[in-house]
C-alpha cells in the first residue's frame, strides 16, 4: 500500500487530502468524508481500511475553511468550530474536487463512492441526492430527517425524491442523538423512491461505533458493517 497527502484545489483555497493505494490498479474509488473532528488518524484508517480492499481510499478535509486542523474527541466545542464557512455548497465544491482527483487518476465517476461519518454521514446522504456517483454510504448521519447541530445544514427529508446515487445507511440504536423513530421516518420516506438504498440498523450500538479511538467503539458492528459497504461497493460501482 502507498500513502500520499495531497492538496484538492477548490474554489475556497486548498483542502488537505490523505490518499491511500492498494498495492495493484484500484477497482474503484472511496472519498472518506470526516466526523465534526476532522481528517485525523481514525479518518486515514478508514481510507486504508479501503485500500487494503482494493480501492483507492481519499480522505477529505471538508473543514479546511475554519483553518483549526482537527479536533480531539473529547472538546466537542472545538469540532463545532471545525465547521465555521463549510454549508452544504461549500461542502459539494470539495466533493467535486475530490471526484476530480480519482477521475485524474483514470477512476470513472460511475467507479466513485462516498462514505461519511456523523456530519459526514449526513454529508454522504447530501452527495447521493445532488451528485449521480456509483454509491454513498452513510454512518449515523445526523441531520438528515431534522436540523442537526450544524445551523448551515437544514435537514434532508424533504428532498429524499431527488435521490440519484445508491444509498447505504448505517445507525446505532442506542444513539440518542438520531433517535430510532428518525431512522424509520427516513426509511419510510425512501420507501417509493427507485435508486437503490438500504438502511441497517445495531440494536447495542451508539453514535461512534465505527471509531475505534472512542469509547462508543463496538467492534461487532463496525465489521458488520464494513462487510455491508464492500457488498454495497461490489454491486453498485461500474
Amino acid at each position: 500500500m502507498e500513502t500520499l497527502e495531497l492538496k484538492l484545489e477548490t474554489t475556497d483555497g486548498p483542502a488537505n487530502a490523505y490518499l491511500a493505494m492498494p498495492a495493484t490498479d484500484p477497482i474503484g474509488g472511496v472519498i472518506v468524508i470526516p466526523e465534526a473532528f476532522g481528517l485525523n488518524e481514525h479518518i486515514e484508517g478508514v481510507a486504508r481500511r479501503y485500500a487494503e480492499a482494493g480501492y483507492a481510499g481519499l480522505g477529505v478535509d471538508v473543514f479546511h475553511r475554519s483553518g483549526q486542523g482537527v479536533a480531539p474527541y473529547d472538546d466537542f466545542n472545538k469540532a463545532m468550530a471545525l465547521s465555521d464557512g463549510l454549508d452544504d455548497d461549500g461542502f459539494l465544491v470539495d466533493l467535486d474536487a475530490a471526484v476530480a482527483q480519482l477521475v485524474s487518476m483514470g477512476i470513472a465517476e460511475g467507479n466513485i463512492a462516498v462514505v461519511g461519518f456523523c456530519v459526514g454521514g449526513r454529508l454522504s446522504f447530501l452527495a447521493a441526492l445532488r451528485r449521480r456517483l456509483g454509491a454513498a454510504i452513510s454512518y449515523y448521519g445526523g441531520g438528515i430527517v431534522d436540523q442537526g447541530a450544524f445551523p448551515a445544514m437544514p435537514a434532508l427529508l424533504k428532498e429524499v425524491g431527488a435521490l440519484q446515487t445508491p444509498w447505504l445507511g448505517f445507525f446505532g440504536d442506542l444513539d440518542t442523538s438520531i433517535p430510532t423513530d428518525h431512522v424509520e421516518t427516513l426509511r419510510r420516506a425512501l420507501a417509493s423512491v427507485d435508486v437503490a438504498h438500504e438502511i441497517v440498523r445495531y440494536p447495542e450500538a451508539t453514535h461512534g461505533f465505527n471509531c475505534n479511538a472512542r469509547p462508543s467503539y463496538n467492534e461487532d458492528a463496525s465489521a458488520d458493517a464494513f462487510g455491508h459497504a464492500t457488498i454495497w461497493l461490489q454491486r453498485h460501482l461500474q
